[in-house]
């Protein structure tokens, strides 16, 4: 879907693959324009992808049910999967949600802008096509200056899932959403590369009570700081016939082509059941990628191996693992073996991630 707008920058020419532009928001001189464009088609019910922190994001205008209906097309996303709205401040909740608890108030002031998703009470306006068909919406303020002057610019709420296809790793990059969208939607926003490299925490937090939904940016344990409370896990599990309430819950999410391996548990008997697996599949003629940390590396020999970073920062194992998976594709592996990690902070999100792109394919060992 493309659309038609009356042209309001004095840049004419942007570059584009297969018609979808490439507006660069990092040039000092055409950045202005850049935002200005990209915000002119979200108001005409175009599609733009667009830099956060955490990946870069698909928008569409979340209170158009045709343009966000166009998200899904572009995505072959399944239409009962709800999506995050982006706002530009804690002042647009009140337009989108209705019963705000107090803590909903304490959590944006702590950590908005940031990668932190609230679910609140959906005001009748919003479109059941944002919300997945429940009554409820998802909110954020990204923590980026593209997005939050693109926001500003626009002035409409923007529904934006991940930019990708549905199904494969989240792009933290204007170039992993080319690969995947272009030609299927009107505009890419380049930022830059995303800095936190996962997806954000979504909490339900209707009536006060933190549900955590999906792991990310933010941690528990620091919610739980500022409420003075204990989050709850949600109990949602695959299978379940009610829709499921947050995006990454129902469906087969940040997963690379090949089928990936996840080996969990004490740091020695993880490598020595990925040797044992990496000889396996190699005896068998698999092409075999690695996915290991830099502590790691060092006990194997492949052509293949991917290292996210030091088991000591987490934060940069998380920042680096969809870029990893998507090498994993553009070299055409058989199979991947991917290290487990410690699940605490930001691990409890990168483990949940490498957990959705195995499967069925986790391995626990002592």
């Amino acid at each position: 879907m493309f659309v038609q707008i009356t042209e309001s920058s004095d840049k004419l020419d942007w570059p584009n693959e297969m018609g979808t532009l490439v507006l660069d928001a990092l040039d000092p001189d055409e950045g202005i324009f850049a935002i200005r464009r990209a915000a002119d088609i979200l108001r005409a019910g175009g599609l733009v992808a667009f830099p956060t922190e955490t990946v870069y994001g698909l928008g569409a205008h979340a209170l158009s049910a045709k343009a966000v209906a166009g998200i899904f097309a572009a995505k072959g996303r399944p239409a009962d999967n709800p999506l995050i709205v982006h706002i530009s401040g804690a002042a647009d909740m009140d337009s989108l949600a209705q019963n705000i608890p107090k803590e909903a108030y304490l959590l944006a002031d702590r950590f908005w802008p940031g990668p932190l998703t609230l679910v609140l009470e959906s005001r009748p306006e919003v479109p059941t096509e944002t919300t997945g068909g429940l009554n409820s919406v998802a909110l954020r303020v990204p923590n980026h200056p593209a997005s939050l002057a693109l926001l500003k610019e626009a002035a409409v709420p923007v529904a934006a899932p991940s930019a990708n296809l549905s199904g494969t790793p989240s792009p933290t990059s204007a170039r992993h959403v080319l690969d995947d969208l272009a030609g299927r939607i009107d505009a890419v926003l380049d930022g830059g590369l995303s800095g936190v490299g996962v997806e954000s925490t979504v909490l339900d937090i209707r009536n006060g009570r933190p549900l955590l939904l999906r792991p990310g940016g933010v941690t528990s344990e620091e919610i739980a700081a500022v409420l003075g409370k204990e989050c709850f896990q949600a109990n949602w599990r695959e299978g379940m016939t009610e829709p499921p309430p947050s995006p990454g819950l129902k469906y087969s999410h940040y997963a690379p082509r090949a089928p990936l391996y996840l080996v969990r548990g004490q740091s020695e008997a993880v490598l020595a059941k990925m040797l044992e697996l990496h000889h396996y599949f190699q005896a068998r003629g698999d092409r075999v990628g690695l996915l290991l940390s830099r502590e790691s590396a060092c006990k194997f020999n492949s052509e293949h191996l991917e290292v996210l970073g030091s088991r000591k920062n987490l934060g940069e194992l998380a920042a680096n693992l969809y870029a990893a998976l998507r090498r994993f594709d553009a070299w055409n592996v058989d199979v991947i073996i991917a290290e487990g990690y410690e699940e605490k902070g930001i691990g409890h999100a990168l483990m949940n991630r490498l957990a959705k792109a195995a499967g069925p394919r986790v391995i626990d060992v002592e």
